[in-house]
């Protein structure tokens, strides 16, 4: 019998956006950006995108690698995927495109390490060489035409995984990859057409439809049999598990495929499940999968769900048998990872954290996250969970928070949070060249819609009375901020883009005034709505 699932919602009430917040550390080596997407934990280190910073048994420094010159300095790469071992990182990299038709993600390689990340060797994506017309692949004795791919244009590897020499990348445009000598040389891997449920060499005739005409519902009337990731949502990569048997499980936009011999067999012999959604209450509740985790201590199988067409559903599942049926939890939610720690299940999603310790029969939303001097804006979206041995670690649009997790009615209320620093005196390690300044505002043009809070940083030299106003190009105000008595130390101001009327304020040029004991500082927001 299926579990009744319940969710609670734990909501706080509405932030206060205009005050002082602080003091906030001032270090040089930082993070690179505040949008984390991801981050993976081994041992007591932790690495994060989009540029392999890394931080060691919660230390005040993020340290950059010195000899990755791809994601750092004028670098393209930026870091799509993670996968760590003993001594041994292995990064997809990807980076966008401006093109005609907006900007498009495109692959770019791998970055590898096998010394803990003090040396660094890149491995480029693999294409089809240039040439005319399409290319063949065989499988089960059977040649089939392949779109080439010769350009990696909608193939940054979303998600990768390795054992031993083996790794496996998922990339939308290019489907799964595999190299058996950890990096050196690839293969493309076959998947089955999204109409099957399950590819075997001994099968005859397989079809992947290519479609060359549609009628005026955008039904396929005419088609090819070719294998081409364009058509068929099933050849899309996206997530990816290496389970502790060793199985292959890889996530499309058509559903969840299985493999037991994705690891060892030849590219034409690999034997494929496949599973999509039906409808059925023990089924996925949709087929695009782009995160796949395997419980601590159990064969569980927990994977996010997000809707490739209607009527499917969002919201994350586990399996206990295999595929043959799914528990549904968190329905209506868009979860981006799942992480697990000491008994408890962390959704993270793009309307908040969500957190249940009784695995998923319950679940509660964290309130906003707040250290003692700063907090994670409640518009984030979280998009990343790992963990160390005594820490949590998320990543969101806004940093990075983590908290000393886990015990039995853990309390998740003093955060420690990690953003992008640029001191007030000098810049850092990603800008090492910048001006001193006694005060700036990111960031800087500034949109509620799209930033939530606007920052104000600023230094008090003594203890005393620390006053903080708004006001418009003709100098009439618009909000005091702040007016009370502070410390010594680097502070933040915060504002929301309201007035004190609780009014959004109209596009233009807004003036902020610091005044502090025996000094008053300003500078200019730009409001862009």
């Amino acid at each position: 019998m299926r579990k009744v699932l319940f969710l609670l919602f734990v909501f706080i009430s509405s932030g206060v956006y205009a005050q002082v917040i602080g003091p906030v550390d001032e270090q040089f080596n930082t993070i690179r950006q505040n949008g984390v997407s991801t981050i993976a934990a081994f041992g007591d280190t932790v690495w994060v995108s989009p540029q392999l910073n890394r931080n060691i048994g919660n230390s005040f420094e993020w340290y950059t690698p010195e000899n990755a010159d791809s994601v750092t300095g004028d670098g393209i790469g930026r870091v799509y995927s993670l996968a760590l071992g003993q001594d041994t990182v292995l990064a997809g990299l990807g980076y966008t495109s401006e093109t005609e038709s907006g900007p498009l993600p495109y692959g770019f390689g791998y970055y590898k390490s096998v010394d803990g990340g003090q040396n660094w060797e890149f491995e480029p994506l693999l294409l089809d060489p240039r040439g005319e017309g399409d290319t063949t692949f065989v499988y089960g004795g059977q040649t089939y035409d392949r779109i080439r791919i010769a350009a990696g244009e909608q193939s940054p590897p979303y998600d990768v995984s390795f054992k031993n020499d083996v790794i496996l990348s998922a990339n939308w445009a290019s489907g799964l990859l595999r190299s058996r000598d950890f990096g050196d040389n690839w293969e493309r891997v076959i998947l089955p057409p999204s109409d099957l449920e399950q590819l075997t060499p001994q099968g005859n005739d397989y079809y992947w439809t290519d479609c060359t005409d549609r009628d005026g519902d955008n039904n396929c009337i005419q088609s090819n049999n070719k294998y081409d990731p364009v058509y068929d949502d099933n050849l899309k990569g996206f997530g990816l598990l290496i389970d502790s048997q060793d199985r292959v499980w890889f996530g499309s936009a058509g559903g969840i495929n299985i493999s037991e011999n994705a690891l060892t067999a030849p590219t034409d012999s690999i034997v494929w499940q496949h599973i999509s959604y039906d409808g059925s209450s023990d089924g996925l509740l949709g087929n695009w999968i782009i995160t796949i985790r395997e419980e601590p201590g159990s064969d569980r199988i927990w994977m996010t769900n997000w809707i490739q067409n209607t009527p499917q559903k969002e919201g994350i599942v586990y399996t206990d048998d295999d595929g043959e049926s799914f528990t549904q939890m968190l329905i209506g939610e868009r979860i981006n990872d799942i992480g697990f720690k000491d008994g408890y299940v962390f959704a993270a999603g793009d309307d908040g954290m969500f957190v249940s310790s009784d695995v998923g029969d319950t679940w509660i939303k964290l309130p906003r996250l707040e250290s003692p001097n700063t907090f994670i804006k409640s518009s984030a979206f979280y998009y990343s969970v790992a963990s160390t041995p005594d820490r949590l670690w998320i990543g969101t649009s806004d940093g990075i928070a983590s908290i000393e997790c886990c015990s039995q009615n853990q309390q998740f209320d003093n955060w420690q949070i990690t953003r992008v620093n640029y001191p007030l005196k000098g810049g850092n390690v990603h800008v090492p060249d910048g001006r001193n300044t006694n005060t700036y505002a990111y960031p800087n043009p500034f949109s509620a819609s799209v930033y939530d809070v606007v920052r104000m940083k600023f230094e008090v030299k003594k203890q005393g009375n620390v006053r903080v106003r708004i006001f418009d190009f003709g100098m009439n105000l618009v909000r005091e901020v702040e007016n009370d008595s502070f410390g010594p130390g680097t502070y933040e101001a915060v504002w929301d883009g309201y007035d004190g009327q609780g009014r959004k304020v109209a596009n233009g040029a807004y003036i902020y005034i610091v005044e502090t004991a025996g000094k008053e500082l300003s500078g200019k927001i730009l409001v862009v709505d």
